[in-house]
């Protein structure tokens, strides 16, 4: 019709069931359309007047739609529809208990009923009261007993409440009446492997294979349980099962290869890292774990390429910004080091270590004024005797003689007994430790 540019007529009803189809689309434009032309056959419609109060509370359009509410409260206080759109307005506002209150008069018109309690529920939850949020879902549940949200909310209340037997006790009452219900059995697995009883945790979910067996998540936390029982090679079993189901499966392989790493067999793991890099040439957690094991199996060249190439992808992943400074000083490439530790200086400036190592390596290729600088910034931070060996060692090796015995003699009254590695270390230092000492009995004769 509005197309063609046409005009058409359509009783209230029609238009309700055009805008409703609209709102579930969420597709509140084309919604908004019907409610102005509904309006325009039917300016006295209390039916269309509500859809346009829902589509204002979508909008956020709260000034207007108080209005809207204030023009129909005095004719349409027994509409649940209205009482609904009523409550939704203080619920979005702030004001839970007022909806509750809103939606506690609706329930007395005995319609929407189920709906009326999950929102009574969801309220007390945005209370903080999940006692009384339990009694309403437990409602809703009663109205429809198929509601999987009103299901899962009253688990979530049951461990809100650290309630766990009266939890499982009307999770098997539930499961004796509906014995078919897919989500009351992943809710049962899901409550076993949260109280780390693993094994009746798989009872759950081979129960939810038997009625489902194409549900990939589930074949997931089988396997997941297995892991965490230690019996990878049940854990492979269900996920080679799963991969038979998967379109995506870097991450099967993934977790195929790890099982295969925790049974102490690398080329078994190996290869399938590799399979899921096949699946996923970016899956950088399938290149570091490549980079473990080529280290592991002596092959620090591949360890290094495969470290480089997942941290690529990975920038912001301090562990493998560590990892990869490691294997660039132990492959001797120290220059490509430095950007690594860089990063981890900046990003985490509390830890002395990232500071220690960065000066230390850039006094390996030379950098001493770079190191000074690097270490002047360290000293504010973590005032500690390793980095005041080091700014003495940057500057002997600078020729600054007084600065470097100044940092010395900082460095042996912070920590003397660190002096035997120092010497061995930084040589320039062993002769220097001798005039410091020999200075001091000076002093003090």
């Amino acid at each position: 019709m509005m197309e063609n540019n046409e005009e058409f007529y359509f009783d209230t009803e029609e238009l309700e069931d055009i805008i409703v189809y609209y709102l579930e689309l969420g597709d509140f434009n084309y919604a908004d359309m019907a409610v102005n032309y509904g309006l325009k056959l039917h300016p006295n419609s209390l039916d269309i007047k509500i859809k346009r109060l829902e589509i204002l509370l979508e909008w956020e359009e709260y000034n207007t739609a108080k209005d809207l509410i204030n023009e129909l409260k005095g004719s349409s206080m027994e509409n649940t529809d209205f009482l609904v759109c009523y409550a939704k307005y203080y619920s979005n506002l702030g004001n839970p208990r007022k909806a509750i209150e809103i939606c506690k008069k609706a329930l007395t018109l005995e319609e929407e009923e189920n709906f009326l309690h999950n929102f009574i529920a969801d309220e007390y939850v945005n209370l903080g009261d999940p006692f009384n949020a339990l009694k309403h879902y437990k409602k809703a549940l009663k109205e429809d007993p198929t509601d999987e949200y009103s299901l899962e909310n009253a688990m979530v209340c049951f461990s809100d409440l650290n309630k766990s037997e009266e939890a499982i006790a009307f999770l098997n009452e539930y499961l004796d009446e509906f014995p078919y219900s897919e989500i009351a059995w992943s809710e049962y697995g899901q409550f076993y492997f949260n109280r780390k009883n693993y094994e009746e945790a798989i009872k759950g979910y081979d129960y939810l294979l038997a009625i489902n067996s194409s549900s990939v998540g589930v074949y997931a936390n089988k396997a997941a349980c297995y892991e965490a029982l230690g019996q990878y090679q049940k854990a492979i079993n269900t996920y080679e099962e799963m991969l038979e189901l998967e379109y995506t499966k870097a991450f099967t392989f993934y977790k195929i290869g790890l099982c295969n790493k925790a049974l102490k067999q690398p080329i078994l793991a190996l290869n399938s890292f590799q399979k899921s890099l096949r699946e996923d040439p970016q899956f950088y957690l399938a290149m570091m774990e490549q980079s473990y094991l080529y280290e592991e199996m002596g092959g620090m060249s591949e360890a290094l390429y495969f470290a480089k190439e997942a941290t690529q992808l990975n920038e912001n992943n301090l562990d493998y910004q560590k990892r990869l400074a490691f294997l660039f000083i132990d492959s001797g490439k120290f220059e490509e080091s430095l950007s690594c530790l860089k990063k981890l200086v900046d990003a985490e400036p509390s830890r002395f270590y990232n500071w220690y190592a960065y000066s230390e390596v850039l006094m390996l290729v030379g950098e001493y004024e770079e190191a000074i600088t690097v270490l002047n910034a360290a000293v504010k931070k973590h005032h500690r005797a390793e980095l005041f060996y080091q700014l003495s060692n940057c500057f002997f090796n600078l020729k600054d003689q007084d600065k470097g015995i100044e940092s010395l003699q900082k460095a042996l009254e912070l920590d003397p007994s660190l002096v035997k590695d120092m010497q061995k270390k930084y040589p320039f230092i062993k002769d220097e430790v001798k005039k410091v000492k020999v200075s001091k009995v000076k002093k003090k004769n």
